[in-house]
């Protein structure tokens, strides 16, 4: 387990997800297949906030839901749900909602309440039309979300992403939705904060795939080494840690919310928030890396393009598992051979013009040099007095005899011809 999550953590391709995408598709269509019957069969507990009505609120340590429903109905209330009961211990409360109630309908069951239970009782009225409107809202609200979405990722990476995305958003609202019908939570404005919320998680998440995938996938096509689900496949892994660390931090929190402030503490007034962010959360995840991506190489890879990329990666692996070397690694190779050989060649040719050429100095140099030899060799014959001649003075200690002083008349030494550097070749006079 250790050396997996380190092979994650480097990147390493560990998990074959684009390969077995069909499973993932299969899981997602059952989940959604559940949500949308329980949209047909449930429904969803909308809050008064959509439907409109009168909400009775009181605290209650010992009343029971049916009984306190019983009193509402007989002062005239139309209660639609079983009361709910918010909190516990000594903040515990009876919520009561009931269909839309004229001012002394109100207070005919305000006071039934407070009569039989001898609690003060809170009423809350909304009408139906400002409950439409706040539909309309929510409705209109999330449409220029996902058309903003669409429009970002289609300029940042291309229109096959827009569609892998979109698809995921939907899923996770689907999905979300499903949920909340199953549990029976009451859909309230905090509900759809939340659902735009998570929306952006899941976006977040997404659009960080794909900017792997973009990465992985640059320059693909020139070569034959990988095709376009591999690079993707290979992306997901790469950022897997990263997702995996994201929706952890993200859902500790928010699992608090849900489990022990709604769950234990019984504080009712934030489980609906906490719901939809805790299940959103855990689909965009889900989603980011099991349909999205996977829905972007079912769009990818039916480009002639791409179609021949994975062709010649198929051929390539074949002939790597009879143990061929691939054509285009033979070429590549013969390439080289041929690269090397030209280098060989001009590099020889260049040595010998430059051996040529210092060849060509020297006998010049020879040439040039002659005539100052020949003029100071006619010198020799000019008739000069005699004398006797006078024994050389003793070299200085030291000195070695070239350094010493010619006598007069002598014939005058020819100067050694100074060396080039490095000790080069003897020109060509001395090799004649």
């Amino acid at each position: 387990m250790i050396s997996l999550f380190r092979r994650l953590d480097a990147g390493e391709a560990v998990f074959d997800f684009i390969g077995k995408r069909k499973r993932w598709y299969w899981v997602s269509a059952v989940l959604l297949l559940l949500s949308i019957t329980s949209f047909i069969v449930r429904g969803f507990n909308f809050g008064i906030e959509f439907d409109g009505g009168t909400q009775f609120q009181f605290r209650a340590t010992t009343a029971q839901p049916a009984e306190v429903q019983s009193v509402a109905e007989q002062a005239g209330a139309d209660v639609q749900n079983t009361p709910q009961i918010v909190g516990a211990g000594g903040n515990r409360s009876i919520l009561v909602k009931a269909g839309e109630l004229s001012a002394p309908e109100q207070t005919k069951v305000k006071n039934a309440l407070q009569s039989r239970f001898g609690e003060q009782v809170t009423v809350q009225a909304v009408s139906s039309s400002w409950g439409s409107d706040i539909t309309k809202a929510a409705i209109r609200g999330l449409v220029f979300f996902l058309i903003a979405v669409c429009i970002f990722i289609a300029i940042r990476f291309e229109w096959k992403m827009a569609v892998g995305a979109i698809a995921a958003l939907f899923h996770d609202l689907l999905l979300t939705a499903g949920i909340y019908s199953i549990i029976g939570f009451e859909v309230s404005p905090s509900t759809i904060v939340g659902l735009l919320t998570i929306l952006g998680f899941s976006l977040y998440d997404t659009v960080v795939v794909f900017d792997k995938v973009d990465e992985n996938a640059r320059g693909i096509l020139g070569g034959s080494r990988i095709t376009y689900s591999g690079a993707a496949n290979l992306a997901v892994n790469q950022t897997l840690m990263r997702s995996i660390n994201t929706s952890l931090i993200a859902l500790l929190p928010v699992a608090g919310l849900l489990f022990v402030g709604a769950g234990l503490l019984g504080v009712g007034t934030i489980k609906d928030l906490a719901l939809v962010l805790f299940v959103g959360l855990a689909a965009g995840a889900y989603s980011s890396i099991f349909l999205a991506t996977p829905i972007v190489c079912e769009l990818k890879e039916r480009e002639p393009k791409y179609k021949a990329l994975a062709k010649r990666v198929a051929q390539r692996r074949a002939a790597e598992a009879r143990g061929e070397a691939p054509a285009g690694a033979r070429r590549q190779k013969a390439t080289a051979r041929t690269a090397t050989a030209a280098a060989t060649a001009t590099a020889t040719k260049s040595r010998r013009g430059r051996t040529a050429v210092a060849d060509e100095d020297e006998d010049l140099l020879d040439t040039q040099e002659a005539p100052a030899v020949e003029a100071v060799e006619s010198e020799d014959f000019v008739d000069e007095p005699t004398e006797a001649p006078e024994a050389p003075a003793p070299a200085p200690a030291g000195r070695g005899a070239g350094s010493s002083t010619p006598r007069p008349g002598a014939r005058p030494q020819k100067r050694p011809a100074q060396k080039r550097g490095g000790g080069g070749r003897p020109s060509a006079k001395k090799r004649r």
